[in-house]
């Protein structure tokens, strides 16, 4: 009987895809859907902005035919991040990409300024409004060196990239708005040109909280999805089910290849991740912890291609490892190497959940140049429901 209805729901999923049909118009997260990654409970949002202090503003630009981009900007904390500084790190799974004031995040393993995600070509102007904005606040008055910390991916198959419009303001605005509430997801702010596998990519979110015997410390991440591969969800091969899936055109029968490009992609795209957690942590576990979000990426199918721009910045909010500049001595109180096993857990399986939101919560977007479309929820509720998720 079991068979029988997979077999059942099987075929509804594919005479849904041969269709093209979308009953479901709605975004949906992934807990929606019964994609629920691991084992360890979400927050209150299951947001990065379930980690206390953490703020998360966006600004989405869709002007004319042809601009399509946008600013989500992260802030650790509500005081002053200059003279407050978060310890920090970074992880890169493949290096194909910009990212802004990388050698002293390393160097110093602090940062002293929100992190601001964009567009490949909007680095710049977004590093230099952040700068402006940290300058202008009344505690840094005497100061005369910042070090914005700006990563990027590259929307130009829906955006005139070039064109790098009014994204100084954007910046401005972002980090005004930034609210510590539920944060939007899909096609918003620095995902509004974003794509993912084939189809609309953008911001996603999850968090999770460990068990008061685990330290009870909560971790959460937000990633700009704009990468390709072969799309799977909790083990399902959603990518090759509905006919769309980097190298299609090398290993797939000819009357199987999807129309126009989506069939020739090699998975190229880039992926920003941002990790906080109210755990005590420095740099160097930081880092380890970054290391670790690469396997929640792997898990939706991506393997990195050689295009593919593939940053995690990690900060810990926690007050007992914050960084004083001026110190003489800074004294902290470190979580062991030992307790970090569970965070590696958690963060594997929210950035995991951040990415399945970021394609699920999507919106169709439209320029001059392309329509990229939302991946089919209910071709993928079928094709869940037809190997026992929900």
């Amino acid at each position: 009987m079991r068979q029988r209805l997979r077999r059942a729901a099987l075929g509804a999923a594919f005479l849904m895809i041969g269709m093209g049909t979308r009953v479901d118009a709605q975004p949906t997260r992934a807990r929606a859907l019964g994609l629920a990654p691991g084992i360890f409970t979400p927050g209150r949002h299951n947001a990065i902005t379930d980690v206390e202090g953490v703020k998360v503003g966006q600004v989405t630009i869709s002007e004319g035919d042809s601009l399509r981009t946008g600013v989500t900007a992260i802030v650790p904390h509500g005081g002053d991040l200059f003279r407050d500084r978060v310890p920090a790190a970074l992880h890169v799974g493949n290096g194909f990409g910009k990212l802004l004031g990388v050698t002293q995040l390393r160097e110093l393993g602090e940062i002293e300024t929100p992190i601001v995600l964009t567009c490949t070509l909007c680095i710049w102007q977004a590093g230099d409004a952040l700068a402006q904005w940290m300058l202008a606040r009344p505690e840094n008055a005497g100061v005369r060196s910042i070090n914005p910390v700006v990563g990027e991916t590259n929307d130009g198959q829906l955006n005139a990239t070039r064109a790098r419009p009014g994204i100084g303001a954007a910046v401005q605005r972002a980090l005004a708005s930034a609210t510590d509430g539920p944060v939007m997801e899909g096609s918003v702010g620095a995902g509004h040109g974003t794509v993912m596998f084939g189809w609309k990519g953008g911001i996603g979110t999850s968090s999770r909280v460990l068990p008061a015997t685990l330290g009870g410390f909560r971790i959460g991440v937000l990633v700009q999805g704009n990468y390709g591969g072969v799309l799977q969800m909790m083990g399902a091969p959603i990518g090759q089910q509905l006919g769309r899936y980097a190298f299609q055109r090398d290993v797939a029968p000819a009357n199987n290849r999807s129309p126009g490009d989506a069939g020739a992609e090699h998975g190229d795209g880039s992926c920003m991740i941002v990790i906080a957690t109210d755990a005590p942590i420095l740099s160097r576990n930081l880092e380890r912890l970054a290391a670790r979000a690469v396997m929640g990426l792997a898990r939706t199918g991506s393997s990195a291609s050689n295009g593919s721009g593939d940053y995690v910045l990690a900060f810990s909010t926690a007050s007992k490892v914050r960084r004083n500049p001026d110190a003489v001595v800074n004294t902290n109180e470190e979580l062991g190497n030992d307790q970090m096993s569970a965070l590696f857990q958690a963060v594997t399986e929210a950035t995991e959940e951040a990415l399945y939101n970021a394609l699920l919560m999507a919106t169709p977007v439209s320029s001059r140049s392309s329509r990229v479309n939302p991946l089919p929820v209910d071709s993928v509720r079928l094709l869940l429901r037809a190997r026992g998720i929900r």
